[in-house]
């Protein structure tokens, strides 16, 4: 509920706190007296969309602060933990309008966005009045209002989780009819393209080996007869021949020398070393150029084959096989597309019987809860001096959707035999303003923690109908914080707070404030409102009649 209220720099407000209670909270005044200014600055710390020029002339900027007091399972919380904020003991709104138009706003200490801002506040906060848009007269509101009235949650919720099976189900068959099409369309591309690469079957890494595989045997071409050569050079009629003659001549010398051959003979074996060594190296180089040139051919034929396919398709040689999967991926699904496309339709029906079904039985809960509306306004309307008003909800089929298949409308005639219409439109203001106190005390057990306002949803009522209007707004009271701007004496009387709207005025300056009432200034309130601005012996006592009736 709403604890405190703390305005600062709006319109004609320079600084005022309100503690509010539990129960039925009356603010009376006169007509001017800045009110509708205290509603304004309630419905801005909300996020409401409102007065485009809030703050006072000659200030900076204005700012309300609402503090609310709220259990732990309120609503609101649900709504915060997906902004990240954690429960606390109270929840504190905070909101400021600089001169310049800015609007910037707080929930405990924490900066929000308007959006945020507005989805908490529908859960702390309703309004109800003559021109209420935002509430009950608002149709598309309606089947809301209807299903928590009836109790239809767990209803509600399997028609909608049938619908997002419904939904689901039918875009997985839209999207295989309009594969299948797709590959319909390109399947003498599919079967040609699968058939030549699976001809080819190239492999990752072929075309790299194939290259390497070519560019060899192309250099050996080149370089063969060279090495060749060398192989000769080095051999026995080479390089080889002349060492070893050379050693042999100086090891038949070398008796004769007296020891002066052993270093030229020493290097000499050294060099037959070395030259073994070469001569071994070459001739393995040899064995590794030697090729078919056959060989060369049928590389390089696989090797432009692989290259062109790549061209062709537009991919990389070494994504050739990748590719290739895809194609024969989609070709199976065309094959097996009748028979998936058979199983997807059946899936669709499946889901289509149960969404039907959910539906269904959505609608009857839907209409039996009607019924039960149409009984209880029908015994709320008769205090209220309406008994030949007619309330009916309305129950019209419209497409499905999440919500089934219904839509509601709450429509009345205010006499028998009279046309009906929606609420909004066929009622007059007192009507129209009975007519929503009669649907909200119907509803009230389906709203949790809201604190209700009133705003002088009694206009154009008095006496006993007056009195009948008051003793509904003590009753929604006793559930949780109503807070009612009334010029209703009998609906004052009522209160169990007491506030007045004073406007008080300077050559200067007009300032608005509020001023809570004892019970001797709760008298003369509701004698000035029974007798206007002057206040009588006779006024003064039926007040205290009055205040004494309404609490016996």
């Amino acid at each position: 509920m709403l604890r405190h209220l703390d305005i600062r720099d709006m319109l004609i407000i320079d600084r005022l706190e309100l503690a509010f209670q539990p129960g039925l909270n009356v603010l009376t005044g006169e007509t001017g007296a800045g009110k509708s200014i205290l509603l304004d600055s309630l419905g801005f710390v909300l996020g409401w969309r409102g007065r485009a020029e809030l703050v006072r002339q000659g200030a900076e900027q204005g700012e309300v602060i609402a503090e609310f007091e709220l259990p732990e399972d309120h609503r609101a919380w649900a709504v915060l933990s997906e902004a990240g904020f954690t429960y606390d003991d109270a929840l504190i709104l905070r909101r400021i309008n600089s001169k310049d138009g800015r609007k910037t706003a707080w929930i405990n200490d924490r900066r929000v966005s308007g959006e945020i801002l507005r989805a908490v506040s529908e859960t702390l906060v309703e309004l109800h009045g003559q021109h209420d848009d935002r509430g009950l007269l608002n149709p598309r509101g309606h089947r809301i209002l209807l299903d928590d009235f009836g109790g239809l949650s767990g209803r509600l919720t399997k028609v909608r989780k049938a619908w997002r099976t419904l939904s689901e189900a039918r875009k997985s068959l839209s999207a295989a009819e309009a594969l299948v099409a797709e590959l319909q369309a390109e399947e003498e591309f599919l079967r040609h393209a699968v058939a030549e690469l699976d001809g080819l079957s190239p492999e990752a890494g072929e075309d790299e080996s194939l290259d390497k595989q070519r560019r060899r045997m192309q250099a050996a071409e080149k370089i063969g007869e060279d090495i060749s050569k060398a192989h000769q050079a080095l051999g026995l009629n080479g390089a080889e021949g002349n060492l070893g003659d050379a050693a042999r001549w100086l090891a038949d010398a070398a008796g004769e020398a007296e020891g002066t051959l052993e270093g030229p003979l020493a290097a000499l074996d050294r060099a037959m070393a070395e030259l073994s060594e070469a001569q071994a190296g070459v001739e393995s180089c040899i064995d590794a150029l030697a090729f078919n040139p056959m060989e060369l051919e049928q590389i390089e034929e696989r090797l432009f084959a692989i290259r062109g396919l790549a061209r062709k398709h537009n991919v990389l040689p070494d994504e050739l096989g990748v590719f290739a999967d895809g194609l024969r991926n989609r070709l199976a699904t065309l094959d097996r597309g009748a028979t998936d496309l058979v199983d997807l339709s059946v899936e669709v029906k499946a889901a289509q019987s149960t969404y039907d079904s959910a539906a269904n039985d959505l609608t009857d809960a839907r209409r039996k809860a009607a019924v039960k509306l149409d009984k209880a306004m029908a015994k709320e309307l008769a205090p209220l001096k309406m008994e030949r008003a007619v309330f009916q909800t309305q129950i019209s089929e419209v497409a499905a959707g999440p919500d089934g298949v219904d839509d509601v409308a709450f429509s009345v005639a205010t006499n028998p035999g009279a046309p009906s219409g929606p609420i909004g439109k066929i009622a007059s203001g007192g009507e129209l303003s009975r007519f929503l106190l009669a649907l909200k005390v119907c509803l009230t057990g389906t709203d949790s923690g809201l604190t209700l306002i009133f705003d002088e949803i009694d206009r154009g009522v008095g006496g006993a109908t007056a009195d009948a209007v008051g003793r509904r707004l003590s009753q929604l009271a006793q559930q949780g914080q109503v807070l009612v701007v009334t010029h209703s004496p009998q609906v004052a009387a009522l209160g169990d707070h007491h506030w007045r709207v004073e406007k008080r005025q300077t050559k200067e300056t007009t300032l608005s404030t509020v001023i809570g009432l004892e019970q001797t200034d709760r008298v003369d309130e509701i004698a000035r409102m029974l007798s206007g601005d002057r206040i009588t012996d006779e006024a003064r006592a039926a007040a205290i009649a009055l205040l004494t009736a309404q609490s016996a």
